[in-house]
């Protein structure tokens, strides 16, 4: 796949002084931006494309000349507006900043789940502990809490995990669908998200729900309201050593579940399941590996959550490169029978089984 971050040496000394300097003051800039799309600002630009002075654009969004000056000087030095014969434009960053649904979805999730708690990366780098999720109150890790967040923590978070999940679902359904299977186990289906849409469009085969009792609750209020019968659930934490896989499953589906845990946690889970499964059995994993992206904006998407792990989630996470996935795969006991990409927005699904 793509051979990204390459050529990213080839500045000479003032070009990387600068790079270095947008590093340094991206809090700030991502503050400034973030408060101009909230304020309403980036949309009144967006409207009017002939430009405004900072007196008209003061009127119309009820702020001060202050305001608008301090805000749009900085939007300038980052390239999110330009001025031109004392007239105010929005750029093509800026439009996407306003417009698009991603880098919204993107940029509210960090705001409302990470901005705070990443102050304390360097202790969760250190401890190997969530160290920033006592901005959200006393738990070991995000999971159980997701229920409980504050509201827009809370929505934010879906957002993003629906948006990078979510759009990889139909296709995937079709793959798991074509297999064939009377029954599928979906391990950290979350929700139910996944298991919902799949049961929906496959009447016929039974999907089972496995995760943490919190996030059953929720599946089963999901699974409730929509009145659908061929899916149950299985309260479980598949890190307990006196956890047990059910079997009998002819799919064990896992989507953006294993990138939660450990290396040594990952490979004592697939060993788990590979204990559980029969030979005619597959093994459905879908997770958004950085170096299978087909473009370099989405694989700085998928390294840069890796950090939320660390200091929001676990304290030990990440998302991975498949290189350095498949190896894990492979000292599980399992083998990779095929590879599938561009699923959604970001997705590789793995179909695996007992290695021979």
């Amino acid at each position: 796949m793509g051979n990204f971050f390459q050529n990213n040496d080839n500045l000479n000394a003032l070009e990387a002084q600068y790079e270095a300097q947008k590093i340094a003051f991206a809090p700030i800039i991502f503050q400034v931006v973030r408060t101009m799309r909230d304020l309403k600002i980036l949309e009144i630009l967006s409207k009017n494309k002939d430009g405004l002075t900072f007196n008209e654009l003061s009127k119309i969004s009820n702020l001060s000349i202050y305001a608008i000056q301090l805000l749009c000087e900085t939007a300038l030095s980052a390239n999110v507006i330009s001025i031109k014969d004392e007239k105010i434009f929005l750029t093509k960053i800026g439009f996407f900043i306003n417009s698009d649904k991603m880098t919204n979805i993107n940029m509210n999730y960090n705001h409302h789940v990470n901005y705070l708690g990443l102050f304390y990366l360097e202790e969760s780098i250190k401890n190997e502990k969530a160290e920033g999720l006592k901005v959200f109150g006393d738990w070991e890790t995000i999971y159980p809490a997701l229920s409980t967040l504050p509201k827009k923590a809370k929505e934010s978070w879906f957002e993003f995990d629906h948006l990078y999940s979510d759009s990889g679902f139909p296709k995937a359904i079709e793959i798991l669908k074509n297999l064939n299977p009377n029954s599928i186990l979906d391990i950290g289906g979350n929700t139910g998200k996944f298991a919902s849409l799949f049961a929906k469009e496959n009447p016929n085969i039974s999907i089972t729900i496995m995760d943490l009792p919190q996030q059953i609750k929720l599946a089963k209020q999901n699974i409730y309201e929509q009145n659908l019968t061929n899916i149950s659930t299985y309260e479980a934490n598949i890190l307990l050593t006196d956890t047990t896989i059910p079997k009998g499953f002819d799919i064990i589906w896992m989507s953006q579940f294993l990138d939660c845990f450990k290396e040594k946690q990952i490979i004592d889970i697939l060993k788990k399941i590979t204990q559980t499964i029969d030979n005619s059995s597959e093994v459905c994993i879908m997770e958004p590996f950085w170096d299978r992206q087909n473009n370099e904006t989405a694989a700085f998407c998928v390294i840069n959550t890796s950090p939320y792990f660390t200091a929001m989630a676990n304290g030990y996470s990440k998302m991975f490169k498949f290189t350095d996935f498949k190896k894990l795969i492979e000292l599980s006991g399992l083998e990779i029978i095929e590879i599938i990409d561009n699923i959604g927005l970001c997705q590789t699904l793995l179909r695996c089984k007992k290695s021979k």
